[in-house]
């Protein structure tokens, strides 16, 4: 298969390209994408709020949030080129300061937007870990802390990235480390993975001759493609995991990849619903995160594998599949009531052979077949004769 290295193996993904330029508005993309809202602007909102609290307390009145129901598919409309996104006039869930169910959570509104709004003034950042570290006692878990966050960002209808607030440390792509893990031609450094930085919108300059973007579900494939050399023998690609349901900063990598390349966008994931699911998420978003679409769905995303038809088309031995729980078929049957599958017909006729079979597999069933069949001949020859839908 190294034969496949020529340009014939790209032929296909170069066309399909050239179909999502023709379908995509480039120059608005980028300049949507690089709309910033001043900080001038987040600190007026939340001044607002806190206007709004004191002039309650003023006229003797229990002071009163409300948040956008961020887990109601009732708030949410399907735009084909956006995905999930918020409806402008979505139910709220008031948090009340009066109340004993609420009050604690009302407290820590109001303690991260301090936070936030001192980060802001002074031009710096912090991350939801220093913020729950800050205050253990009143937060209790970082669970609550990384919720409320998403709940500010989706009450000031503003990015996240605009409250100065990241997921972890800050990757120095320059280091000698992350470039021996990004040089896929250095045989010389064995290829590991970099980690996605918590800083996305401080990413500039990108500039790659890759082909296409491998979006990997599982950590467990990943580590087999960069232990394979993937990236050499079918260079040039790049390849990036969530390590599962990926969390915001994975989503927002991707969406820069395709916003500063406008590559082909490719998901391998297992063939059940679980892992649909998460192609999903990339593609076309989540509920609870649909009131910031714009900067993390990626919609011209196209499903690579596994396929439930590719479990027939090579013949995957039945001992390496696996029957649909009671818990899949319900999940399935959820997804093709999502509003974007009626834009998706083969992803329908995908995921309705699935409930047909009432079989599931993993990726790696693959290695039934060949213990090198993933690397060395499905994906190579998915990616040469356009096998995704």
């Amino acid at each position: 298969m190294m034969a496949c290295r020529g340009t014939d193996l790209f032929s296909e993904i170069d066309m399909l390209r050239a179909e999502l330029l023709h379908n995509v508005e480039v120059t608005a993309d980028c300049q949507r994408v690089e709309e910033e809202i001043s900080q001038q602007d987040v600190l007026t909102r939340i001044e607002n709020i806190i206007l709004g609290i004191v002039t309650s307390l003023s006229k003797d009145e229990a002071p009163v949030l409300a948040l956008p129901n961020r887990s109601s598919w009732a708030n949410v409309s399907f735009d084909s080129a956006i995905g999930l996104q918020m409806s402008s006039g979505s139910s709220v869930t008031t948090i009340r300061s009066d109340c004993a169910l609420s009050v604690a959570k009302f407290a820590q509104i109001l303690k991260i937007l301090l936070v936030i709004y001192r980060l802001i003034q002074s031009n710096s950042y912090a991350t939801k870990r220093d913020i729950y570290y800050n205050n253990t006692q009143l937060f209790g878990s970082q669970k609550t802390v990384d919720g409320i966050v998403d709940d500010i960002s989706c009450m000031l209808k503003v990015p996240r990235r605009s409250l100065h607030v990241e997921d972890g440390t800050r990757i120095d792509c320059n280091s000698s480390s992350a470039v021996s893990s990004i040089n896929s031609r250095n045989k010389l450094a064995p290829l590991t993975a970099v980690a996605v930085s918590s800083n996305i919108d401080g990413i500039r300059n990108i500039v790659s001759c890759a082909k296409f973007v491998l979006i990997v579900e599982k950590d467990a494939t990943f580590q087999r493609l960069l232990d394979d050399d993937f990236c050499t023998k079918l260079s040039p690609c790049i390849i990036i995991t969530g390590k599962g349901v990926p969390d915001v900063n994975s989503r927002l990598m991707v969406r820069k990849l395709w916003d500063t390349l406008h590559i082909p966008i490719f998901a391998l994931v297992d063939a059940d619903p679980h892992g649909i699911e998460i192609m999903c998420i990339y593609k076309y978003g989540s509920v609870a995160m649909s009131f910031e679409a714009h900067s993390l769905t990626v919609p011209s995303v196209m499903w690579l594998g596994l396929l439930p038809s590719d479990l027939q088309r090579l013949r995957v031995p039945e001992d390496a599949l696996i029957p649909l729980t009671r818990t899949d078929e319900n999940k399935l049957t959820s997804l093709l009531k999502r509003p974007y599958l009626t834009s998706q017909p083969d992803w329908q006729k995908e995921m309705e052979l699935m409930q047909q079979t009432k079989v599931k597999a993993e990726i790696q069933s693959l290695a039934a077949i060949g213990p090198d069949y993933l690397t060395n001949i499905y994906l190579p020859n998915k990616l040469r004769y356009g096998g995704w839908v």
